[in-house]
């Protein structure tokens, strides 16, 4: 009997190594739509991933297992990150992938991430030199697109952290901020003219800016002119949080440009998730807005309620939620572990994958599900503010941002909510 146990467990391997690398066979039967997102989109799988050449690794290795997990994680729909390159090579890289995903009627899901000043250089710092460079990229990435479907997140991280976000000394006369958004507008107007693209311009989270300056920010880079935002992108808050605070964003919105005459151009009256004129903000428990303790959102939804209850919901943005990493969703630190910031977004320990991949979410302004972190990236090499250069939830140096980290993707993928599956 024990003589057969590895032969059977070979071949279930084998069998489900097949069915992975045969996943873009079964995605030629789709039918593409008429709207480049619709409930029925289907995303595209690319059969090449890191997940799927890691599931192969891991079978050589004897490891089953993992090999099984890989398999599964590589048949889900994954966003595409482009992070750099000359014009023509973006436009010859972008024009690649979205033919792969026309010939098997799928629609790819594309990340722009190049824009001057990234991530206030820190772990993922670099983008164009210029902004006259980041148009030209920009320009390239449209034309790599051409005609073909594509969803297309603009710059995570781009609007949410500005450069006068990043310290007192980075941006002293706001002149790096005014052109930050103007390339972000740039960017969106752009990837819209192609007539067959889904542009989201990237908000942040639930745990960051508020409803009111996100929503500000979203409007001055030109978010009217693209499809809607994305949410949670890179991170792992849980997707009803996200859902919740992309709705009053979204209302938000419309009440500062559509609504009451007196409201416009103030989206600071709006209510959110540290605060609402709505509570009764006496003092008692609960009667005040906590970001950290959702039941008290009531009292933002109740200021929702009073001041937006008559937006047209065909006016309203819509917007997806990155949903790669939230399965268990956010990363508590240990009380008193850390006396500095512990860098919950880092590389957060036990986490795992969220909601799959979909357009079918059956929340009204929630276009997509998307994995758009890809499972198993590192997000840089976190200390946690240690001073030194281990990441002491991990006890080892981690890998560069955008690196591929074996160790975190089996991670995500056994700790995923719901269990990971087959895409069938």
């Amino acid at each position: 009997m024990k003589s057969r146990r590895p032969r059977r467990r070979a071949a279930t391997a084998i069998a489900t190594l097949a069915l992975c690398a045969a996943f873009t066979a079964t995605q030629a039967q789709a039918t593409p739509t008429q709207d480049v997102i619709t409930p029925a989109t289907k995303f595209y799988s690319d059969p090449h991933s890191k997940a799927a050449k890691q599931a192969l690794a891991d079978f050589r290795n004897g490891d089953i297992e993992d090999a099984t997990n890989m398999a599964r994680l590589a048949s889900w729909p994954q966003a595409e990150w482009f992070t750099e390159g000359t014009p023509d090579e973006v436009r010859v890289k972008v024009h690649k992938l979205v033919h792969r995903a026309r010939t098997v009627g799928r629609t790819p899901v594309l990340v722009a991430y190049d824009i001057p000043g990234r991530d206030c250089s820190q772990y993922s710092s670099g983008g164009a030199a210029s902004s006259a460079a980041y148009h030209q990229w920009i320009d390239a990435f449209a034309a790599g697109v051409g005609d073909d479907d594509a969803v297309i997140v603009v710059e995570p991280d781009g609007l949410a952290n500005l450069p006068k976000d990043c310290g007192p000394t980075t941006d002293p006369t706001g002149e790096l901020t005014a052109a930050r958004i103007t390339d972000l507008a740039y960017a969106v107007k752009t990837l819209k003219a192609r007539p067959r693209t889904a542009v989201y311009l990237d908000a942040g989270n639930v745990q960051w800016r508020s409803v009111g300056d996100i929503a500000q920010r979203l409007q001055d880079a030109g978010v009217q002119y693209g499809d809607g935002f994305a949410l949670n992108v890179s991170n792992n808050h849980p997707t009803d949080h996200n859902a919740r605070y992309g709705t009053w964003i979204a209302k938000c919105l419309w009440y500062a440009t559509e609504g009451p005459e007196q409201a416009h151009g103030h989206t600071d009256w709006c209510a959110s998730q540290y605060y609402s004129s709505a509570a009764p903000n006496d003092g008692a428990p609960g009667d005040a807005v906590s970001p950290t303790d959702p039941t008290t959102w009531r009292w933002t939804d109740a200021w929702f309620d009073q001041n937006v209850d008559t937006a047209p919901a065909d006016e309203l943005r819509h917007f997806v939620i990155d949903t790669s990493r939230n399965g268990r969703g956010a990363w508590t630190p240990p009380a008193g572990k850390y006396s500095g910031d512990p860098e919950v977004w880092c590389n957060a320990p036990g986490r795992g994958l969220g909601p799959r991949p979909t357009a079918d979410t059956g929340v009204p302004l929630v276009d997509a599900y998307l994995w758009i972190k890809t499972p198993g990236e590192s997000d840089g090499s976190c200390t946690r503010s240690t001073g030194g250069t281990i990441d002491p939830e991990y006890g080892i140096v981690d890998p560069p941002a955008g690196a591929w980290w074996p160790d975190q993707a089996h991670a995500l993928a056994r700790n995923a909510v719901p269990r990971l599956t087959f895409n069938r």
